[in-house]
């Protein structure tokens, strides 16, 4: 059930602002950890990527990996798409793209959501739809899949929004016959729950609203009116207070989805450049300074490893010594 979700108890806000505020301390707490290295520049102020830039960024990410979903071979049921955007979306109301660059938590976000969403494809079969190097690629995402998992507090199960819709279907067939050719509402309906996942939707409403909007907002394109069905069927137990409440809150839904902005490419090519400046080396995969540092660990293990061999062998050379002075 939603409403006893960990999605609704701590990924459910009830603002816009909430998740701005979220997205600007990561910001924020970057930038303060980092400070001596902009302080070293010309013009300090403009050296990282503010918190709007980080979003315009994360929202071209969220475009990429909506493509590669949609590309991907076998094709991906829905539910797929709508827990990768989720799992991208909650990742970076944590942490930065300054810290973790998008292009690698974009397609553990997807890898993740295979799993969990139970659509069986091997690493191998993964990147096999990728055309960048395939086997640095694996490990890469498999590198990344802990630290994605962790950074959601392992709260993985997604409600998503296309399951509500199918329910909504049915439920019309059933008990409002008065509609002939539900189904006929099903394509525009779909396709504004595909186009609500560039928005911040999912974080502010629950997924039953987000999919009566979209059922709404179809039935208003092919002229056909339910809203007999939504106060006689869906709400006829419930208060006038509630009906208001949930008008308002399909009427905002469907502003939010019909004003996404575009994304300007420029700019995204652009605030790319600043990321490359201003990406913390010692977390990013393809630096020399990260790749130094994995090797420490990994000479460290082995020490370790050695130590406790030859101690454990200097023990049982003693007790077999031991035990020949006792016979």
């Amino acid at each position: 059930m939603f409403q006893s979700s960990t999605q609704k108890r701590c990924w459910t806000f009830s603002s816009e602002k909430d998740v701005e505020i979220l997205r600007q301390e990561c910001n924020t707490r970057f930038q303060e950890r980092h400070h001596l290295i902009s302080a070293k520049r010309k013009d300090p102020g403009s050296f990282f990527l503010s918190a709007n830039e980080e979003y315009i960024l994360c929202r071209h990410y969220e475009h990429l990996l909506r493509d590669f979903c949609r590309r991907f071979e076998p094709p991906m049921p829905p539910s797929v798409k709508g827990t990768s955007c989720a799992y991208f979306k909650r990742f970076y109301l944590r942490n930065t793209v300054m810290d973790y660059h998008p292009k690698f938590i974009m397609l553990t976000c997807v890898y993740l959501a295979c799993k969990i969403e139970e659509f069986n494809v091997s690493i191998t079969q993964f990147c096999g739809n990728l055309s960048a190097d395939q086997e640095r690629a694996a490990e890469l995402i498999l590198g990344h899949e802990l630290l994605v998992m962790q950074q959601l507090d392992f709260h993985l199960t997604i409600h998503n929004l296309f399951r509500p819709l199918e329910g909504f279907l049915i439920d019309i067939k059933t008990r409002f016959p008065s509609l002939e050719n539900p189904e006929q509402l099903r394509k525009s309906a779909e396709e504004f729950l595909h186009r609500s996942l560039a928005s911040n939707v999912s974080l502010l409403y629950s997924p039953s609203q987000i999919s009566l909007a979209a059922l709404v907002t179809s039935a208003g394109r092919q002229k056909v009116n339910i809203d007999k069905y939504v106060t006689d069927f869906l709400l006829s137990s419930g208060k006038k207070e509630d009906l208001k409440e949930l008008v308002m809150s399909i009427k905002k839904i469907r502003y939010l989805v019909s004003n996404i902005p575009p994304l300007n490419i420029e700019v995204v090519k652009s605030l790319e450049k600043k990321l490359d400046q201003c990406l913390n080396q010692e977390l990013n995969p393809d630096s020399a300074i990260y790749k130094k540092k994995v090797q420490e660990l990994l000479d460290a293990e082995d020490e370790d490893f050695t130590l406790e061999n030859y101690t454990q062998n200097e023990e049982s050379k003693r007790r077999e010594a031991e035990l020949l002075m006792s016979v």
